[in-house]
C-alpha cells in the first residue's frame, strides 16, 4: 500500500551537508590548475628519465622533432603539389596585398618565405597556410597611417609596422606561455563574421582608385568618404584600367565558380590570380600600356633575401610614435590570432585530429617577432590559401616548407618579371578575395537563429563600413560583452518535456512534439548561479512552479514533484518547497 505521505516527502527539501572546508593555498592552487592547466601538459613528463623529459621539452616547442622522425614518404608527393599550388598563389595575393596596406609590394614576398618556415617547425596544424592577412593588414595600415603618412615619409611608416608586429609577437607569445588564449575567445564568431564583412566592403571600395585610373583619393576608408571621392571626380575616370580590371574580375568569379562546381578542379581557380598578373604584365610590356594607356605598374621590385630589420625598432623606440606601434600591435596581434586559431580548427575538424591552442600562439607570436625582424609584418593563417592547401592534398607541415622554398627562388631570381604587373591586376584579385570573405549565409543563419548576434555582426559591418576599422570592433565587443552579462543575470529558465519513444528531453517551447511527464516538472537552467541572477531565478523558478500547480489542479492531478537541473542543492532546498 502507498505512504500516503510519499508525494510530500519527496518534494521536500533535501539537506546535504557541508562538505569540509579546503585550505586557502590549495584551494587557489586547484583554481589556477582548472583554469590555466585543464589539460594537463606536463603528464607526459611524470615518472620519466632527465634525458627522456629533454626530448619531450624539445618535442613540446618545436613540433617538427615530434613529426619529422615519422614523416612518411608517400606523403611528399601530395605536400609538394601542395606547396607549389599554394606558391603560385602567395606571389600575386602578397604583392596585392602588400600594396593594400601601402607597403612595398616586395613585402607581400618577404611575407610568404620566413614566417612559414617559423610556423612548420613550431605549429601543430598540417593544413594551414600561412601568409598576409587582408584584415590584419588593413587595420595595422589604417592605425598607423593616422599617426604617419606612408606616402610622406614611406620609410617611418614601414619602420613602425615591423615594431607594430614584434609587439604584436611578445603579446601572442605571452598568452600562449601564461596560457590565456580564453583572451580571443571574447571574439565570438558573429563578431569575427561582421569584422571582415565590414572591412572587405571598405577594402573592395578603395579598389575603385586603381580600377578607375583615379590619381587624388581620400585617405579615409569609411564608405561615405570613398563614393564621394569617387563620384566628385568623374573627370579622371578612364576606361583603359577599368576595361582590363573589370575584365580581370569576371575572369577570376568564373574560375572561382568553375572550382567550385568541379573541386577536382581547384587548380583552375588557384592558379587564376596568377595567370591575371602574367597576361596583364605581358599586356603592358607589349604596348607599353603604362606610359600610353593610363595603366600604371608597379616597377622596380628589390632583388635578395628579406633584409634584417631589427636596428629599425631603434628608431621607433625613441619616437613621440612608440605608443601607437603598441596600440596597433595589440589590436592586430588579436585579430591575426583569433583569425588563425579559427583557421587552424576548421581544417582540424575536417580531419578529426586536434591542434594545441597554446603552442599555436606560441608558434604565432615566435613566427611574427622573427618575422618583424626580417621585413615581415603581422602574418597568420589564411582561410582562402588554407581552403588551396587542404583541396591540394596537403598531408603535412612539409607543405609550407616547400611554398617558402618556392618564395626563395622568387625573391632570389625573379622578382624583375613582375615590375610590368599593373596595380588594376591586383585591385581585380583583391575585389574578388575580399568579397568572398563575406559571408551572407552565414549573416542570413544568424538571423534565424539569435537576433542578439545579428545585432553584433551588423553593429560590426557598418561600424568598419560607416566609421572606422576600430570603431566597428570596440561595437561589436561592447554588444557581446552586454549579451554576456544579459546572459548572466537573466539566464534562460527550460520546461523540458519528453520526446516521444526516447529518452530524450527538449524545451517544450521549441519542441511542440515534447511531452511533459504527468506530476512532474523538470527545469533546466542555461547559467550557473551568481549573486546577480539568484534573486530573477528564485523568482522565475516559482512563477514555474505556480503555472504547473494551476495547471496539475485544472487537470485534476493531486501531485507534483521537483526536477531542478543545473543548480546547486543548497539554492534547490531554499527553492522548492510547499
Amino acid at each position: 500500500m502507498e505512504d500516503p505521505d510519499y508525494y510530500h516527502d519527496q518534494s521536500s527539501p533535501q539537506r546535504v551537508e557541508i562538505p569540509p572546508l579546503k585550505p586557502l593555498l590549495t584551494a587557489v592552487k586547484l583554481s589556477l590548475k582548472e583554469t590555466f592547466f585543464s589539460d594537463d601538459p606536463l603528464r607526459r613528463f611524470k615518472n620519466q628519465p632527465a634525458s627522456k623529459k629533454a626530448i619531450l621539452g624539445l618535442q613540446y616547442f618545436f613540433t617538427i622533432l615530434e613529426w619529422a622522425p615519422r614523416y612518411n614518404l608517400g606523403y611528399l608527393k601530395s605536400d609538394l603539389i601542395a606547396g607549389v599550388t599554394i606558391a603560385s598563389l602567395a606571389v600575386p595575393q602578397g604583392i596585392s596585398y602588400a600594396t593594400l596596406a601601402n607597403m612595398p609590394p616586395i613585402i607581400g614576398i618577404y611575407m610568404s618565405f620566413v614566417p612559414p618556415l617559423v610556423y612548420a617547425i613550431l605549429g601543430t596544424s598540417r593544413h594551414i597556410a600561412i601568409g598576409p592577412t587582408v584584415v590584419s593588414l588593413v587595420l595595422l595600415a589604417n592605425t598607423l597611417s593616422e599617426e604617419v603618412s606612408p606616402t610622406e615619409n614611406p620609410e617611418l611608416y614601414l619602420q613602425m609596422a615591423l615594431t607594430s608586429t614584434f609587439f604584436a609577437g611578445i603579446f601572442q607569445a605571452c598568452l600562449g606561455f601564461l596560457r590565456l588564449g580564453f583572451v580571443v575567445d571574447f571574439l565570438s564568431h558573429a563578431t569575427i563574421m561582421g569584422f571582415m564583412g565590414g572591412v572587405a566592403i571598405t577594402v573592395s571600395l578603395q579598389q575603385l582608385k586603381a580600377l578607375l585610373g583615379i590619381t587624388q583619393f581620400t585617405r579615409k576608408s569609411d564608405v561615405v568618404s570613398v563614393l564621394v571621392s569617387v563620384f566628385t571626380q568623374l573627370h579622371e575616370w578612364k576606361w583603359e584600367p577599368a576595361l582590363l580590371g573589370c575584365g580581370s574580375v569576371l575572369f577570376l568569379f568564373l574560375a572561382k565558380i568553375f572550382s567550385m562546381k568541379r573541386p577536382s578542379l581547384f587548380w583552375v581557380s588557384a592558379l587564376a590570380p596568377l595567370f591575371c598578373v602574367i597576361v596583364g604584365s605581358l599586356l603592358v610590356y607589349l604596348t607599353h600600356a603604362d606610359h600610353k594607356h593610363n595603366i600604371r605598374a608597379i616597377g622596380h621590385l628589390q632583388e635578395g633575401l628579406n633584409p634584417v630589420t631589427v636596428s629599425d625598432f631603434h628608431t621607433v623606440f625613441k619616437s613621440r610614435h612608440l605608443a601607437t606601434s603598441i596600440k596597433a600591435g595589440l589590436i592586430c596581434g588579436i585579430i591575426a590570432l583569433a583569425e588563425g586559431i579559427a583557421c587552424g580548427k576548421s581544417f582540424a575538424a575536417l580531419e578529426n585530429y586536434h591542434i594545441d591552442g597554446s603552442k599555436e600562439m606560441i608558434a604565432f607570436g615566435l613566427m611574427n617577432i622573427i618575422g618583424s625582424c626580417t621585413s615581415c609584418p603581422v602574418a597568420s593563417g589564411l582561410f582562402s590559401r588554407t581552403a588551396v592547401n587542404y583541396n591540394a592534398g596537403v598531408k603535412t607541415q612539409v607543405s609550407p616548407i616547400v611554398m617558402a622554398i618556392m618564395m626563395l627562388l622568387t625573391v632570389l631570381f625573379m622578382t624583375p618579371l613582375f615590375q610590368y604587373t599593373p596595380l588594376v591586376s591586383l585591385s581585380s584579385i583583391i575585389i574578388v578575395a575580399m568579397l568572398g570573405v563575406i559571408d551572407i549565409p552565414g549573416i542570413i543563419h544568424l538571423w534565424k537563429i539569435d537576433k542578439i548576434d545579428f545585432m553584433i555582426c551588423m553593429g560590426a559591418v557598418l561600424g568598419v563600413s560607416f566609421g572606422s576599422v576600430l570603431i566597428g570592433l570596440s561595437i561589436a565587443v561592447v554588444i557581446s560583452l552586454l549579451r554576456l552579462i544579459l546572459f548572466i543575470t537573466r539566464p534562460r529558465t527550460l520546461n523540458l518535456g519528453n520526446l516521444p519513444e526516447t529518452s530524450i528531453y527538449r524545451s517544450v517551447d521549441q519542441y511542440p512534439a515534447a511531452n511533459n511527464v504527468p506530476g512532474i516538472l523538470i527545469l533546466q537552467i542555461d547559467s550557473p548561479i551568481y549573486f546577480a541572477n539568484a534573486n530573477y531565478l528564485r523568482e522565475r523558478i516559482s512563477r514555474w512552479i505556480y503555472e504547473e500547480e494551476d495547471r496539475i489542479k485544472a487537470s485534476g492531478e493531486t501531485s507534483l514533484q521537483y526536477l531542478i537541473l543545473d543548480i546547486s542543492s543548497k539554492y534547490q532546498a531554499a527553492t522548492v518547497s510547499k
